[in-house]
């Protein structure tokens, strides 16, 4: 174990690449990837004492890590505009959104306070790197990292999540209790979405380095016994069929724009005299079932290309701006040749077969097949460094360069 992992404050490596999934993690008490995604994930819930064995050496030297974000930077980030930031406070429950200011956020003793913060991975590498661990879960579920930091007795209250998470505690102590109850019915006279009826059926004391794991909908409490107290839970997302299938036909209405033949008028020049002018014509019937038929509406190809454009959307605060002192193309494809070009913190790059999408927008349509592969190895691997690479001017990678989807690793 090398002095980078048992520095203090706690510094998360990136995940390496290819780690085999058939084989034990310490991340999951001994069991592999594919023995937590068939036994726990979407099932049931998973504590993992020691989940992050460097903080368990550290203590063995009579050492204690801290978070790798101190509680000052989470306070200043609590003002920022471009961070999405909650304040909850119990005894009464109360609610507010930051951007905060200094003044009226507690202290750090303060008792029953909670800060939450929303995408951490945009706004700090450490975070970056723990979402890293979990890649061998599809990105398309991916929602992101979101970190709380509680005075004594903060929490949010008894409630449930529509998505599965991991929880891992980085500073300090919090008691969890659980439920798996089938009563998930809320309090309405309170501003949060707190459980009217909570049954405690487990209940753990996380200490820095443990992890739980929730599947959806099951009932939890989080309760602060330090202040300064910090969990970082990583969130993936389960979009609703309506959602999925509402983007998809959206989508796919736009993209008539582009298919032959459908600008052609409807005609019938063999419409009979009708006694029935009130009815729908059934020859027009006829011609668009046609027309359906032809487009294959019925086969799941035709959505894909929407869905996946959808779900490659970036967040809604999601913030982007080109480089100060943009590279000229030629520069660009010089710099690419010995340093490596990632996805900006806030990008969301998904693949469906060989077309890849980046922030809403297919990226690969119409170009070279360099271009697409560089894509590709951007949407597998995060990263890419690429010799040879021609015709960049007009491409999208350099486009996205520009816009500051994709950004230079220092």
């Amino acid at each position: 174990m090398t002095s980078f992992y048992l520095s203090n404050p706690y510094q998360p490596p990136q995940a390496p690449k290819n780690l085999p999934l058939n084989q034990p993690w310490a991340l999951f008490g001994g069991i592999s990837p594919e023995q937590f995604m068939k036994q726990y994930w979407h099932k049931k819930p998973l504590l993992v004492r020691g989940a992050i064995p460097a903080f368990s050496l550290a203590a063995e030297k009579h050492e204690e890590f801290s978070s790798p974000i101190s509680a000052q930077i989470l306070f200043h980030l609590a003002s920022e505009e471009l961070v999405e930031s909650r304040l909850v406070q119990a005894n009464p429950w109360r609610f507010n959104a930051g951007p905060f200011k200094k003044k009226s956020l507690p202290k750090l003793e303060d008792r029953d306070w909670t800060l939450l913060f929303q995408g951490m991975e945009a706004h700090h590498p450490a975070a970056a790197k723990v979402l890293s661990w979990f890649r061998f879960i599809p990105d398309a579920r991916l929602d992101d990292l979101m970190i709380s930091i509680a005075g004594v007795g903060g929490g949010v209250g008894p409630h449930f999540d529509s998505y599965d998470v991991f929880l891992i505690q980085m500073s300090g102590k919090r008691q969890w209790r659980i439920s798996e109850q089938k009563d998930l019915s809320l309090n309405p006279d309170l501003p949060l979405k707190i459980l009217q009826n909570f049954t405690v059926e487990h209940e753990w004391t996380l200490e820095p380095g443990d992890m739980l794991y929730l599947p959806p909908h099951v009932a939890h409490d989080g309760i602060a016994l330090d202040s300064g107290c910090q969990t970082w839970s990583v969130g993936f997302r389960s979009p609703s069929f309506k959602e999925l299938l509402q983007e998809g036909l959206w989508r796919l209405a736009e993209s008539l724009e582009d298919m032959p033949g459908l600008d052609k008028k409807f005609a019938d020049p063999g419409q009979r005299a009708s006694n029935q002018p009130e009815q729908l014509p059934h020859e027009l019937i006829a011609q668009l079932e046609q027309k359906l038929k032809g487009l294959k509406l019925d086969q799941i190809s035709q959505f894909l290309p929407g869905i996946t454009a959808y779900l490659s959307e970036p967040k809604q605060q999601a913030f982007f701006s080109g480089p100060d002192n943009p590279l000229s193309a030629a520069q660009f494809t010089r710099k690419l040749t010995t340093q490596a070009l990632l996805p900006h913190p806030q990008t969301r790059i998904l693949a469906q077969n060989r077309d890849v999408y980046c922030n809403g927008e297919l990226v690969t349509k119409d170009q070279s097949a360099q271009v697409q592969k560089a894509w590709y190895s951007l949407a597998s691997e995060k990263n890419l460094i690429c010799k040879g690479l021609k015709g960049v001017a007009d491409s999208s990678l350099y486009e996205a360069y520009l816009s500051g989807w994709l950004v230079f690793s220092n």
